[in-house]
């Protein structure tokens, strides 16, 4: 991990405005980058941005769950696969970074860390010049480091850096500041939701990836040393939308969402029910359903967090770009769309979706 250029415990308020005190929308992308086809990394930045335009509640942020540039997290990409198709977007984006992100091309003539033009580009304690890039007006963003808290009116997002292996991994420092920040959410759950963002995903049934053991021992094991539950896991890495909802005991039923199909060219099906190197026969995946999914197919995802007298509710729409690309003024299409009711004062969350 590169050095935080932020303070331990690397939490930030943004000062994000949202439509109302007790309600925030923000956006969800992953896998935005790639080399051969830049077509649909700029189709999704702009209907993103046509959805802020056009909006009456409008979006605050931009939240990335990683693998923005490809395939090395090399400076130079930058331009070409993030400056470039996001030069208009009119938001805030916030970060995390995936496994291209941090890894390092050991050709490439200019040696540099993990992580290092991530950290360019998303981290610091105010506003800077990009060290690359063709604008000289682009100035870095203020995340305090590559795992970190963005604390906003509504919900505290803890974010993780997953690192470089296809199943992910995480240093016991970084577990230790994610049970510490889980317990810190806890003491704020009366006012703000618990969101965790990380690239690898936990659960899903593609046939590239699947889920990642590695990731859902992590995660069980961080919210059992915290005593404390999230109300919703987002990941990306898989390249298609995926939605899951896990229960646990005392009702508590979270969702697990994937959203990595942001705009890298190769996109990823599910595994077949009866192909033999896949299986869903473990006690893991007994208390998870998989809701909804959508696959061969880019898209975005919008996340509405509201404050209820009951607890919060949080409600989603998963918009989708056919294969085939849009024809001049068609907008991107509503996939999925749900909503999640989390109850606090009984310690139970109860949910209600729709299809």
């Amino acid at each position: 991990m590169p050095e935080p250029l932020g303070a331990y415990p690397y939490r930030l308020k943004a000062g994000i405005k949202t439509p109302s005190a007790d309600k925030m929308i923000f956006q969800v992308a992953g896998d935005t980058g790639g080399l051969k086809s830049p077509a649909f990394q700029r189709l999704i930045a702009e209907q993103m941005g046509k959805q802020v335009s056009n909006s009456d509640e409008k979006p605050s942020f931009l939240y990335h769950v990683g693998d923005i540039v490809y395939h090395f997290g090399e400076s130079d990409q930058y331009e070409k696969q993030f400056f470039t198709p996001y030069r208009d977007y009119p938001l805030p984006i916030f970060a995390i970074p995936g496994n291209h992100d941090s890894d390092v091309n050991p050709l490439n003539t200019n040696p540099y860390t993990s992580l290092a033009p991530f950290s360019s580009v998303f981290c610091g304690t105010e506003p800077r010049p990009v060290p690359f890039g063709t604008d000289p007006a682009r100035k870095s963003g203020m995340q305090p480091h590559v795992y970190w808290t963005l604390q906003t009116p509504v919900a505290n997002i803890i974010g993780l850096a997953t690192n470089v292996p296809k199943y992910g991994v995480v240093t016991e420092e970084q577990k230790q500041w994610f049970i510490e920040e889980l317990k810190h959410a806890a003491t704020e759950h009366q006012e703000k939701a618990i969101l965790v963002a990380l690239h690898h995903a936990p659960y899903s049934a593609d046939f590239n990836h699947s889920s990642s053991l590695p990731m859902i021992t992590f995660l069980e094991s961080a919210f059992e040393e915290a005593g404390v539950y999230p109300d919703l896991v987002m990941s990306g890495h898989v390249h298609n939308y995926q939605r899951f909802s896990k229960s646990y005991e005392g009702g508590k039923i979270t969702p697990y969402i994937v959203c990595g199909a942001g705009g890298f060219d190769e996109l990823h099906w599910l595994a077949e029910a009866d192909e033999k190197l896949y299986t869903s026969n473990s006690e893991i995946f007994d208390t998870v359903k998989l809701e909804n999914f959508c696959t061969m197919q880019h898209g975005f995802l919008s996340l509405e967090i509201t404050r209820i007298d009951e607890g919060h509710q949080i409600a989603g729409k998963y918009f989708a770009i056919p294969h085939e690309g849009l024809k001049e003024g068609e907008d991107a299409t509503l996939y999925d769309e749900f909503v999640y009711t989390v109850i606090r004062k009984s310690s139970v969350s109860s949910e209600s979706y729709s299809l």
